[in-house]
């Protein structure tokens, strides 16, 4: 893990003091938020930026055009030009020679997930780059590790209870569909692609699960696997002797095993 130099985060700092005061200035923006490697010191110095703009949609104030009007080289989507969603949308930009990513978290949006977390429900949506797609308190996980910079945003209170205990079951369940699904129509048609992929997919859904289940917040796919101890995903994937049902059955043995052993953890009702 990169440790942080911290001559190299001096000399940052007004770089980021410009950064949060110019995103907080936007109509609307409620709170600014630093989030990914570098809210959690293990960034490199070509790490990117990543920030969040809270604001609430039914006040109907902050808008993409007065980020882009600032002037930075880079884009700006619409509200919701991600695919919609609670990952609704943001920028890219290169902001004195540094990249910048710049995301949209609508707080209206983020109270009615958060209250969901507690109780213990959630949805999956789609997101690009993302194999097994993203849960929707994947916001309130970013409330949670995140740094916030300016303004206020509301924070979890620990992982809730009630999503350790669902979360692991949804997930595993999203797994083992897709195996089966792999087992039963792929891999009778020499489908290896298709097995492949499905067995990628199964494999990032069961580290969901095996990270809920011990509380750990995710608000990405990266490292993934190595968090959740699946890395040897890799030599079922690439054995040599293995045929498309054999290999199936092996990364589900797997991949049960690990899940079963992380939901011991969880917390009775």
């Amino acid at each position: 893990m990169p440790v942080p130099n911290d001559d190299a985060a001096t000399a940052d700092t007004p770089f980021l003091d410009g950064l949060a005061d110019t995103l907080a200035a936007l109509p609307g923006v409620h709170a600014v938020a630093l989030g990914g490697s570098r809210a959690q010191g293990t960034h490199t110095p070509d790490s990117d930026w990543d920030t969040a703009v809270y604001y609430r949609g039914g006040e109907g104030l902050f808008a993409p055009r007065d980020l882009r009007a600032v002037g930075w080289e880079g884009e700006a989507t619409e509200i919701g030009g991600w695919g919609g969603g609670v990952f609704n949308g943001g920028g890219w930009f290169s902001v004195e020679g540094r990249r910048v990513d710049v995301h949209y978290r609508d707080l209206d949006d983020i109270e009615r997930v958060l209250a969901d977390a507690e109780a213990g429900r959630f949805r999956v949506e789609p997101l690009m780059f993302h194999l097994a797609g993203i849960p929707t308190y994947l916001v309130v996980a970013e409330l949670a590790v995140n740094r916030v910079l300016r303004g206020t945003a509301p924070r979890p209170d620990g992982y809730p209870a009630a999503l350790r205990r669902a979360a692991p079951e949804e997930w595993w369940g999203r797994a083992r569909m897709t195996l089966h699904y792999a087992r039963a129509g792929n891999a009778p048609k020499g489908g290896r692609t298709e097995v492949v992929g499905a067995v990628a997919v199964a494999a990032l859904s069961a580290a969901h699960a095996v990270l809920a289940a011990r509380g750990e917040w995710v608000t990405n796919e990266k490292r993934l696997l190595e968090r959740a101890g699946l890395r040897d995903i890799d030599d079922v994937v690439t054995h040599p002797g293995l045929g498309l049902a054999e290999l199936v059955d092996r990364a589900e043995a797997f991949l049960a095993s690990a899940v079963a052993d992380a939901r011991q953890a969880v917390p009775r009702a």
